[in-house]
């Protein structure tokens, strides 16, 4: 069983194996993106775990059998189906796969480590998967990233994963949960950046937003990020709004993330330079060619300056708008040159 996969060794058309994220991250480290280094637990893992509880009582049955519109019987069998998940005993093998990559990964034992859900359906062209699945930052030690991993594979069975699924009528069989375990950063400032304006869908420009230490806390909406916009090509910043950063989002000493209040002048100072909006840009320009469509990126900067690219998937909401037809299909492809010439007349 191929349990661990490095960023190096993976890339797009590796989705299956390591979920949206996991493929987007080998792709990007493949592209000479900087990146984290990290590994991939894949969906093989998943489905051995999966496979032993299976065995015992159907649970991917009981997903596709829930009404998605009763919100209760969804509640019900999601906190069901994660409790079985997260008490289930870890396969030996995966176990200790997931310990020597770890070992390999880090420097140090207690070394911090992000754990991230990678669905085999999130992250693709078309989809709006991403956020439904957990995401744990500043894990410490072997022990607890095995845990976090169990909990990862719990969440697609969160009742918003089961809802989207149910409602997008998605096959249970084809649906499975990779884990990315990627080094963490200690952040100065982070957020994200659209390689197309969010609000109007412009081409043209790149819209960053970001604020004091990890990217959390934009991501999630507690604090109102500083926002940028610059033009793609030209670099000329057209839009500054510097908020008020009450607080910032830091690692804990025993491990997981706090909330710390910004103090004085640092609450309304921008949280990022202008070289390094341009660096950004930079990268953005880079990462959108590499796919050739927008992008919705994450990004970090840390303690000593380095900018480096935690995520990148594909913009979807104004992607999804291009590709509506501009007038209905009809049978006959006569009638709708007809229809154009009868509207010039």
């Amino acid at each position: 069983m191929d349990a661990i996969a490095w960023f190096s060794d993976v890339g797009i058309a590796d989705r299956p194996r390591v979920g949206g994220k996991g493929a987007s991250l080998g792709e990007l480290t493949q592209a000479g993106i900087a990146v984290p280094p990290g590994f991939v637990v894949t969906t093989a893992a998943f489905e051995l775990f999966l496979a032993a509880i299976e065995a015992r009582e159907p649970l991917r049955a009981q997903v596709e059998a829930v009404d998605a519109e009763d919100l209760d019987a969804v509640a019900a069998l999601s906190q069901t189906l994660r409790s079985r998940i997260t008490l289930e005993e870890m396969p030996a093998a995966i176990e200790q796969a997931i310990v020597q990559a770890h070992g390999r990964l880090c420097a140090t034992a207690n070394a911090p480590v992000a754990v991230r859900s990678s669905a085999t359906t999130e992250d693709a062209d078309d989809a709006s998967f991403a956020g439904l699945q957990d995401t744990y930052l500043w894990v410490l030690g072997s022990a607890d990233v095995v845990s976090r991993v169990r909990e990862c594979w719990s969440s697609l069975y969160s009742v918003e994963s089961i809802i989207y699924r149910r409602k997008q009528g998605l096959p249970e069989a084809g649906v499975a949960m990779a884990v990315v375990v990627q080094t963490m950063v200690d952040a100065r400032s982070a957020g994200v950046m659209f390689t197309r304006s969010p609000t109007t869908g412009d081409k043209s420009v790149i819209t960053i937003e970001g604020a004091w230490g990890l990217g959390s806390a934009v991501v999630s909406g507690e604090v109102t990020p500083d926002r940028w916009v610059l033009g793609k090509i030209t670099g000329e910043i057209s839009a500054r709004d510097i908020s008020d950063k009450h607080i910032e989002q830091l690692p804990a000493p025993q491990g997981g993330i706090v909330d710390r209040p910004v103090a004085g002048d640092k609450r309304t100072a921008p949280c990022l330079s202008d070289e390094e909006l341009q660096a950004l840009r930079d990268v953005g320009r880079r990462i959108e060619r590499h796919y050739g469509r927008p992008q919705d990126i994450e990004w970090a900067i840390d303690r000593l300056g380095a900018l480096l690219v935690l995520q990148s998937r594909p913009e979807t909401v104004w992607s999804a708008r291009d590709v509506k037809p501009i007038a209905a299909a009809e049978e006959n492809p006569l009638k709708h040159v007809m229809s154009i010439f009868g509207a010039r007349a």
